[in-house]
């Protein structure tokens, strides 16, 4: 069966693979690193050439200063939670029901829909650009958060719905039948049998959701102009000045931009990996 496990194969080739294996793995991170060093770097530093040396002048606390407190930063951050807090919280909540009623109820036009989520996932976002733009302009949501609300929460249900969905049609029917047997109505049966047992995956799913739409920066340069709406993606992007670019400031940004998901992936690591095997051994 492929691929073999590690331990049966020939010594050469476990020599091998240990050796590789840290190579690949510095070769991976090397750019992190680089952006990691770039972050701490002085300005001075910058102006001789040193780039890829090992810095001699710090400049920790001024760089993570000046982008916090002398940029508007803290502005492109509070917008992107109040983009992406909705957005996952109500993408969820949306596809939860719609999976469940996918997932349980065989009615006629159960199999269209399901298709029409499916061919959605297929659809290259780079062509909808033009029409989401003229779209929210008609409806007076361009360069507004609610916009960016609104489009996250519409894109993503649709890939959250098909996940879900599946998750849910892998559950025994019987527990299903034995709750309407008891009793139990239609919104007692979602919140206190199909719920609990799919909270792996919900928690697998925000993730991953979260992390989709705190990183978007095409949509987001696509759907605002200015300050008064930009997530940080595009905070960090007008660090970059018009005719210099402060490397530091830039480097610093970027990673108080990526720290969120960072942090939550890691407070969140135990539920995500038990989401993505859910179901996936039987007995």
């Amino acid at each position: 069966m492929y691929p073999t496990p590690i331990d049966r194969w020939s010594p050469v080739g476990r020599t091998l693979y240990k050796i590789s294996l840290p190579i690949a793995l510095g070769i991976w991170l090397l750019p992190l690193i680089a952006v990691v060093v770039t972050s701490v770097r002085s300005s001075s530093e910058l102006m001789i050439g040193n780039y890829w040396g090992w810095p001699r002048h710090f400049g920790l606390i001024e760089n993570y200063r000046t982008v916090l407190f002398g940029s508007p930063m803290l502005h492109y951050f509070l917008n992107s939670c109040l983009i992406t807090i909705p957005s996952v919280t109500g993408a969820i909540a949306l596809a939860a029901m719609a999976g469940f009623a996918l997932a349980t109820y065989p009615f006629k036009g159960n199999p269209a829909i399901l298709g029409t989520f499916v061919a959605g996932n297929f659809v290259p976002i780079q062509v909808l650009m033009i029409p989401v733009r003229q779209l929210t302009l008609h409806l007076g949501l361009y360069n507004t958060v609610w916009g960016l609300i609104l489009f996250h929460l519409s894109f993503q249900t649709g890939f959250c719905t098909l996940f879900l969905r599946n998750f849910i049609k892998e559950l025994p029917y019987e527990l299903i039948e034995a709750a309407r047997i008891e009793g139990a109505n239609e919104w007692q049966l979602f919140c206190r049998i199909i719920l609990p047992l799919i909270a792996p995956a919900l928690a697998a799913l925000s993730i991953l959701v979260f992390t989709f739409v705190w990183n978007d920066y095409f949509w987001a340069l696509c759907l605002t102009q200015g300050d008064e709406a930009a997530p940080i993606t595009v905070g960090v992007a007008a660090l970059k000045g018009q005719w210099t670019t402060a490397w530091n400031l830039v480097s610093a940004g970027s990673l108080l931009a990526a720290l969120p998901s960072v942090v939550l992936f890691f407070a969140m690591q135990k539920h995500f990996v038990a989401g993505l095997t859910f179901g996936a051994t039987k007995g």
